[in-house]
Protein backbone atom coordinates (compact mmCIF):
# COMPACT_ATOMS: atom_id res chain seq x y z
CA UNK A 1 0.00 0.00 0.00
CA UNK A 2 3.33 1.96 0.55
CA UNK A 3 3.14 5.76 -0.67
CA UNK A 4 -0.62 6.34 -0.94
CA UNK A 5 -3.27 4.42 -0.36
CA UNK A 6 -6.10 3.76 -2.79
CA UNK A 7 -9.28 2.21 -2.19
CA UNK A 8 -9.78 -1.31 -3.38
CA UNK A 9 -13.17 -1.61 -3.38
CA UNK A 10 -16.03 0.37 -5.04
CA UNK A 11 -19.88 0.67 -4.54
CA UNK A 12 -19.73 0.75 -8.31
CA UNK A 13 -17.96 1.77 -11.27
CA UNK A 14 -20.37 4.96 -11.61
CA UNK A 15 -19.65 6.62 -7.82
CA UNK A 16 -15.97 5.64 -8.42
CA UNK A 17 -16.20 7.86 -11.76
CA UNK A 18 -17.78 9.91 -10.35
CA UNK A 19 -15.38 10.74 -7.00
CA UNK A 20 -11.96 10.70 -9.41
CA UNK A 21 -13.48 13.25 -11.48
CA UNK A 22 -14.42 15.15 -8.56
CA UNK A 23 -10.82 15.55 -7.85
CA UNK A 24 -9.37 15.85 -10.57
CA UNK A 25 -11.35 18.82 -11.03
CA UNK A 26 -10.37 20.20 -7.45
CA UNK A 27 -6.81 19.49 -8.37
CA UNK A 28 -7.06 21.35 -11.61
CA UNK A 29 -8.65 24.48 -10.08
CA UNK A 30 -6.16 24.53 -7.23
CA UNK A 31 -3.07 24.08 -10.16
CA UNK A 32 -4.97 26.56 -12.18
CA UNK A 33 -5.10 29.56 -9.38
CA UNK A 34 -1.16 29.59 -10.63
CA UNK A 35 -2.31 30.28 -14.47
CA UNK A 36 -4.63 28.88 -16.73
CA UNK A 37 -1.88 28.28 -19.47
CA UNK A 38 -0.57 24.20 -19.39
CA UNK A 39 2.21 25.41 -21.21
CA UNK A 40 3.44 27.65 -18.48
CA UNK A 41 2.48 25.65 -15.46
CA UNK A 42 3.28 22.29 -14.95
CA UNK A 43 1.34 21.26 -12.37
CA UNK A 44 -1.80 22.36 -14.46
CA UNK A 45 0.21 20.25 -17.21
CA UNK A 46 -0.25 16.98 -15.24
CA UNK A 47 -3.29 17.68 -13.83
CA UNK A 48 -4.83 17.83 -17.63
CA UNK A 49 -3.03 15.10 -18.53
CA UNK A 50 -4.44 12.77 -15.76
CA UNK A 51 -8.10 13.79 -16.41
CA UNK A 52 -7.42 13.79 -20.13
CA UNK A 53 -6.42 9.73 -19.39
CA UNK A 54 -9.54 9.77 -16.95
CA UNK A 55 -11.58 10.72 -20.03
CA UNK A 56 -12.96 13.70 -18.57
CA UNK A 57 -14.91 16.03 -21.12
CA UNK A 58 -13.22 18.76 -22.49
CA UNK A 59 -16.08 21.10 -21.12
CA UNK A 60 -15.41 20.52 -17.89
CA UNK A 61 -11.68 20.20 -18.42
CA UNK A 62 -12.20 23.85 -19.51
CA UNK A 63 -14.93 24.73 -17.15
CA UNK A 64 -12.77 23.57 -14.21
CA UNK A 65 -9.50 25.74 -15.59
CA UNK A 66 -11.42 28.71 -15.80
CA UNK A 67 -12.32 28.28 -12.60
CA UNK A 68 -9.13 28.01 -10.55
CA UNK A 69 -7.95 30.82 -12.72
CA UNK A 70 -10.97 33.43 -11.53
CA UNK A 71 -11.58 33.59 -15.57
CA UNK A 72 -15.29 33.63 -15.31
CA UNK A 73 -15.67 36.06 -12.20
CA UNK A 74 -14.03 34.98 -7.89
CA UNK A 75 -11.74 31.84 -8.15
CA UNK A 76 -12.79 29.19 -5.32
CA UNK A 77 -10.50 29.70 -2.31
CA UNK A 78 -9.37 26.17 -1.07
CA UNK A 79 -7.48 25.67 2.00
CA UNK A 80 -4.71 23.55 2.37
CA UNK A 81 -5.13 21.13 5.81
CA UNK A 82 -3.37 18.27 6.84
CA UNK A 83 -4.81 16.09 9.06
CA UNK A 84 -2.47 13.11 11.15
CA UNK A 85 -3.56 10.32 13.41
CA UNK A 86 -3.86 6.19 13.35
CA UNK A 87 -6.02 3.98 11.80
CA UNK A 88 -7.49 0.98 13.80
CA UNK A 89 -4.46 -1.03 15.30
CA UNK A 90 -2.17 1.48 15.31
CA UNK A 91 -1.50 2.17 11.34
CA UNK A 92 -0.25 5.62 10.81
CA UNK A 93 -1.58 7.74 8.50
CA UNK A 94 -1.25 11.36 6.82
CA UNK A 95 -4.61 12.80 4.88
CA UNK A 96 -4.59 15.64 2.97
CA UNK A 97 -7.07 17.98 2.37
CA UNK A 98 -8.58 20.90 0.17
CA UNK A 99 -11.13 22.74 1.49
CA UNK A 100 -13.60 25.76 0.86
CA UNK A 101 -14.83 25.35 4.38
CA UNK A 102 -12.64 24.62 7.36
CA UNK A 103 -14.67 24.18 9.69
CA UNK A 104 -16.98 21.47 7.61
CA UNK A 105 -13.35 19.51 6.94
CA UNK A 106 -12.42 19.53 10.17
CA UNK A 107 -16.02 18.04 11.73
CA UNK A 108 -16.14 15.05 9.18
CA UNK A 109 -12.46 14.15 9.48
CA UNK A 110 -13.36 14.02 13.55
CA UNK A 111 -16.24 11.67 12.66
CA UNK A 112 -14.35 9.53 10.47
CA UNK A 113 -11.57 9.00 13.28
CA UNK A 114 -13.56 7.95 15.78
CA UNK A 115 -12.58 4.52 14.90
CA UNK A 116 -8.97 5.52 15.16
CA UNK A 117 -6.90 8.04 16.99
CA UNK A 118 -7.23 11.81 15.10
CA UNK A 119 -3.53 13.38 16.29
CA UNK A 120 -2.21 16.47 16.91
CA UNK A 121 0.01 18.39 14.07
CA UNK A 122 3.16 16.36 14.02
CA UNK A 123 2.14 13.41 16.37
CA UNK A 124 2.75 11.29 13.28
CA UNK A 125 4.49 12.91 10.46
CA UNK A 126 7.87 12.26 12.06
CA UNK A 127 7.82 8.63 11.08
CA UNK A 128 7.32 9.56 7.62
CA UNK A 129 9.34 11.32 4.76
CA UNK A 130 8.47 14.23 3.12
CA UNK A 131 9.48 13.46 -0.42
CA UNK A 132 8.71 13.79 -4.42
CA UNK A 133 6.55 11.42 -6.18
CA UNK A 134 6.52 10.95 -9.66
CA UNK A 135 4.80 8.02 -11.20
CA UNK A 136 5.87 7.02 -14.59
CA UNK A 137 5.64 4.32 -17.59
CA UNK A 138 8.19 3.24 -19.71
CA UNK A 139 10.46 0.31 -20.91
CA UNK A 140 13.56 1.32 -19.84
CA UNK A 141 15.69 0.35 -16.76
CA UNK A 142 13.84 1.67 -13.45
CA UNK A 143 17.13 1.87 -11.30
CA UNK A 144 19.86 3.06 -14.30
CA UNK A 145 16.32 5.93 -14.92
CA UNK A 146 16.38 6.42 -11.14
CA UNK A 147 20.06 7.28 -10.90
CA UNK A 148 20.40 9.20 -13.97
CA UNK A 149 17.17 11.15 -13.48
CA UNK A 150 18.27 12.07 -9.78
CA UNK A 151 16.31 10.59 -8.13
CA UNK A 152 16.55 8.81 -4.46
CA UNK A 153 14.76 5.31 -5.14
CA UNK A 154 12.33 3.65 -7.51
CA UNK A 155 9.73 1.00 -6.73
CA UNK A 156 6.85 -0.21 -7.81
CA UNK A 157 4.01 2.66 -8.78
CA UNK A 158 0.35 2.32 -8.03
CA UNK A 159 -0.89 1.11 -11.23
CA UNK A 160 0.05 -1.65 -13.23
CA UNK A 161 3.45 -1.96 -15.19
CA UNK A 162 4.26 2.14 -14.04
CA UNK A 163 7.21 3.13 -11.38
CA UNK A 164 7.25 5.64 -8.80
CA UNK A 165 10.39 7.39 -8.66
CA UNK A 166 10.93 8.93 -4.91
CA UNK A 167 13.04 12.27 -4.93
CA UNK A 168 14.13 15.08 -2.76
CA UNK A 169 11.09 17.71 -2.42
CA UNK A 170 13.87 20.50 -4.12
CA UNK A 171 14.52 18.25 -6.74
CA UNK A 172 10.65 17.34 -8.30
CA UNK A 173 10.88 18.98 -11.11
CA UNK A 174 14.79 18.78 -12.10
CA UNK A 175 13.90 14.47 -11.80
CA UNK A 176 10.45 14.48 -13.56
CA UNK A 177 12.36 16.55 -16.56
CA UNK A 178 14.76 14.32 -17.10
CA UNK A 179 12.71 11.24 -17.24
CA UNK A 180 11.75 11.01 -20.19
CA UNK A 181 15.50 11.36 -21.53
CA UNK A 182 15.57 7.85 -20.20
CA UNK A 183 12.17 6.54 -21.70
CA UNK A 184 10.17 7.15 -18.82
CA UNK A 185 6.64 9.05 -19.58
CA UNK A 186 5.55 11.02 -16.22
CA UNK A 187 1.65 10.82 -15.60
CA UNK A 188 1.95 12.32 -12.39
CA UNK A 189 4.24 14.28 -10.02
CA UNK A 190 3.73 15.61 -6.46
CA UNK A 191 5.63 16.20 -2.88
CA UNK A 192 4.38 13.67 -0.46
CA UNK A 193 5.19 11.38 2.21
CA UNK A 194 6.27 7.79 2.19
CA UNK A 195 6.11 5.99 5.44
CA UNK A 196 9.65 5.31 7.74
CA UNK A 197 8.80 2.18 9.64
CA UNK A 198 5.68 0.63 7.91
CA UNK A 199 2.80 -1.80 9.52
CA UNK A 200 3.41 -5.09 7.88
CA UNK A 201 -0.04 -5.89 6.61
CA UNK A 202 0.82 -9.68 7.17
CA UNK A 203 1.32 -9.06 11.04
CA UNK A 204 -2.51 -7.90 10.90
CA UNK A 205 -5.37 -10.78 11.06
CA UNK A 206 -7.76 -10.88 8.60
CA UNK A 207 -10.57 -9.23 10.62
CA UNK A 208 -8.01 -6.27 11.81
CA UNK A 209 -6.90 -6.04 8.10
CA UNK A 210 -10.76 -5.53 7.18
CA UNK A 211 -11.40 -2.80 9.93
CA UNK A 212 -7.82 -1.08 8.71
CA UNK A 213 -9.41 -1.02 5.40
CA UNK A 214 -12.83 0.17 5.77
CA UNK A 215 -11.76 3.02 8.05
CA UNK A 216 -9.37 3.48 5.05
CA UNK A 217 -11.74 3.66 2.40
CA UNK A 218 -14.40 6.09 4.64
CA UNK A 219 -11.55 8.71 4.80
CA UNK A 220 -10.80 8.07 1.03
CA UNK A 221 -14.30 8.83 0.27
CA UNK A 222 -14.60 11.97 1.90
CA UNK A 223 -14.98 14.72 -0.97
CA UNK A 224 -12.63 17.06 0.74
CA UNK A 225 -10.00 14.63 0.78
CA UNK A 226 -7.52 14.82 -1.97
CA UNK A 227 -4.67 12.01 -0.45
CA UNK A 228 -4.10 9.19 1.89
CA UNK A 229 -0.72 8.49 3.18
CA UNK A 230 -0.55 5.55 5.03
CA UNK A 231 2.29 3.28 7.19
CA UNK A 232 0.61 0.54 6.14
CA UNK A 233 3.07 -2.67 3.74
CA UNK A 234 2.31 -5.57 2.19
Amino acid sequence: MGAQWKAKHRETAANAKGKIMGKLAKEIQIAAKSGADPDMNPRLRLAVEQAKKASMTRETLERAIRKGAGLDGDAIQYTAVTYEGFAPHQVPLIVECQTDNVNRTVAQIRVLFRKGQLGASGSVAWDFNHVGLIEATGDGDRDEAAIEAGAQDCEEGEEPGSALFITDTTDLDAVQKALPAQGFTVTSAKIGYTPKNPVSAASLSAEALAEVEAFLEAIDENEDVQNVYVGLTD
